[in-house]
């Protein structure tokens, strides 16, 4: 009988890049949740994919010589592939640039446009291009972006802002009434003490400088802004028609029982999304959860540090259920966790071969070995087994009040309780010694059929968190999973079944050294590109000049404060640079080697007294230097230590 229906979003992945473990942390965790409760009788809907407009996809689009929409279809195609490939169970797969969705996207900005809620004006303030947002002076964290920490640039451009002042009372008023709307409490203090009171800015709900994005259809300069395109993922991947009748999809799965996002989003969504969901007059999700960060090593994992490990890779290494187990069981339910290769090698030496593989294997071999693979329940009880049945029947229980809470990693503790009190059970019986003794074989068959029913439980219960390695397990033991209901009664493996007579090693021990030997080779320490002194480059000479000559030129260090690409060229790059008192711009011909994001905040070297010139119809106030390698490849001349902007090189 079904308990209801539940549905449940990740938030959708950003198509910059491929996604790193710690972005495919997110899937696995839904896939979890979504999987359990399914296992409880729930008609779940899981949403997942992929967040596919902005800027940022417009420049990488361009860097690689590709449209917008060929570039995002490749790394669409590359996400999914990774979600399939961790067995993520998602019962739908979104993609921003659907028609469907487009469309829904369009009618909702009319809509709230009609009803007053946004309206037409100009947005001048800080901008943060990796994040596409825009930050008040009082919002940044050290002058950087709250969200990411990277540079902030002065913008100025046309927009539609949405009227976010018009709803926060309501939303304060809900939260507070709701204290499970925001989890965990830290999350909902955050929003509340850094956002809510102190009062909200109307939002920007459009750009005009760039074009990849859903354009406002009554006014097509306009192209919808990230979050109004993004969020609204949420409903129309489930069928909602603004303005029209409601399909029944949409009316049997919304509102959403719970978002999982992380934390680094919950802003977005515990205070943009709820007033957008109010200004559409529809009710607001149950529970939006924003889940921790997986560190590599010291740091949050970034390609731009070279610290990013991904789950194919890991996969190769492991097989997916030791990530899927790995990513779950070590990830805290509100601190950060962290991920490295050795760790990695540690726990599947120690919690999957051993504990679980090995218990496995044992009980298999010694099922054949002392009965021909005959699992009998003779009935044959000593005081020892009832703490083993007292864990096995109470692991659901406690399974599912931390899945309840969302406390995935104490529900996988639990389990592994129970295999670990299996392995006791071992070490107390003692079935070797059972085995030399013929008036000891009903008691030692007792001990084997306790075991593989204590397995049974044990791996039914594993078949949301290790669902390939929960089905290897049933395989063994020739038996079909069971519903969570049962799992209360011990004793329900059939009397008189059989194993397999071949047991299946489950995890392979690893050497860490093995390990890393190879993961040397696959990803090599990175070099300098420079050639060693005796094979420097030779250039051709100009002519000398005396120092007079060099007198008349100004150098002086200037730091970038925004970048961008220059239209209807491919290799130039438009810098605001920052030199003493004064702002420069300068037009340079290295978008080849950087981009407009890795850009902004360096400090370079300016030769600031050159005469203006246009460059591709603009206006360039002084030259950026730069080294030039044989192939071609540049790289900006910057002081070996800090230096203010404006001081003069000599």
């Amino acid at each position: 009988m079904s308990k209801g229906k539940f549905y449940m979003t990740t938030a959708i992945t950003y198509t910059s890049g491929k996604p790193h473990i710690g972005n495919t942390y997110e899937a696995i965790l839904a896939d979890s949740i979504a999987r359990f409760k399914r296992q409880q009788g729930y008609e779940v809907f899981f949403q997942t994919g992929t967040d596919e407009h902005g800027q940022k996809v417009e420049l990488k689009a361009a860097d690689a010589h590709v449209t917008p929409k060929e570039f995002v279809d490749n790394v669409a195609g590359e996400i999914r592939e990774i979600w399939d490939l961790m067995h993520t169970s998602y019962d739908k797969f979104i993609r921003t640039t659907d028609d469907y969705h487009e469309k829904q996207v369009q009618k909702i900005f009319k809509k709230l446009y009609d009803q007053g809620d946004i309206y037409k004006g100009y947005y001048e303030g800080l901008y943060c291009t990796p994040c596409e947002a825009f930050f008040t002076e009082s919002q940044l964290k050290d002058g950087k972006c709250p969200d990411c920490g990277r540079d902030v640039a002065p913008a100025k451009e046309e927009a539609y802002f949405f009227k976010m002042s018009k709803y926060a009372d309501r939303l304060i008023e809900h939260i507070n009434n709701h204290p499970e709307f925001i989890q965990p409490v830290s999350r909902k203090n955050e929003i509340m003490n850094n956002f809510l009171l102190p009062g909200l800015q109307d939002l920007c709900v459009s750009r005009t400088s760039f074009q990849w994005g859903v354009p406002v259809d009554f006014d097509p300069k306009h192209v919808v802004y990230v979050w109004l395109d993004a969020l609204t993922n949420y409903i129309t991947g489930i069928g909602y028609d603004c303005g029209g009748t409601q399909p029944e999809q949409f009316q049997k799965n919304w509102p959403a029982d719970l978002h999982l996002i992380g934390k680094d989003i919950i802003r977005f969504h515990t205070i943009y999304w709820p007033i957008f969901l109010m200004a559409l007059d529809l009710p607001l999700p149950k529970q939006i959860f924003g889940h921790p960060w997986l560190l590599q090593g010291e740091g949050k994992m970034s390609k731009s540090k070279g610290n990013v490990l991904y789950a194919d890779e890991l996969a190769d290494f492991f097989g997916v259920d030791a990530v899927r187990y790995f990513v779950l069981h070590e990830m805290p339910f509100e601190n950060d966790g962290v991920i490295t290769w050795e760790l990695m090698v540690e726990r599947m030496n120690s919690e999957l071969a051993n504990t679980l593989g090995n218990l496995v294997n044992r009980t298999i071999s010694m099922s054949n070995k002392f009965f021909g693979g005959a699992i009998t329940n003779t009935g044959v009880c000593e005081a020892v087994d009832e703490d083993l049945k007292a864990v096995a029947t109470s692991t659901l229980a406690k399974v599912e009040t931390k899945m309840e809470s969302l406390r995935v990693a104490d529900a996988i503790t639990e389990i592994f309780t129970l295999f670990k009190r299996c392995n006791k059970y071992i070490d107390e019986t003692m079935p070797w010694a059972l085995a030399k003794d013929e008036t000891k074989k009903d008691r030692l068959s007792t001990v084997l059929y306790n075991l593989v029913e204590g397995i049974y439980i044990g791996a039914t219960l594993l078949e949301s968190f290790m669902p390939e390695t929960s089905q290897r397990i049933l395989n063994q033991i020739q038996v079909q999973p069971r519903t969570l209901d049962t799992l209360t009664t011990f004793g329900l493996y059939p009397s008189g079944g059989n194993v397999t007579d071949q047991p299946e090693i489950l995890f392979a021990r690893q050497d860490i050294k093995e390990v890393l030997e190879k993961v040397e080779k696959l990803h090599p320490p990175k070099t300098e590109d420079a050639q060693p002194e005796e094979s420097g480059l030779d250039i051709e000479p100009k002519p000398e000049i005396t120092l007079d000559d060099f007198d008349k030129l100004q150098f002086q260090v200037g730091e970038i404060i925004a970048c961008e690409p220059v239209k209807k060229s491919r290799k130039l790059l438009c810098s605001q640079v920052r030199i003493g008192s004064q702002t420069r711009q300068i037009v340079s011909g290295i978008k080849a080697d950087y981009t407009p994001e890795e850009m902004v905040g360096k400090k370079v070297m300016v030769l600031t007294n050159l005469k203006p010139a246009k460059l591709a119809g603009v206006m360039s106030e002084g030259m950026i230097l730069c080294a030039e390698d044989a192939d071609g490849h540049l790289a900006l001349v910057t002081p070996e230590r800090d230096m203010p902007a404006g001081a003069e090189i000599c």
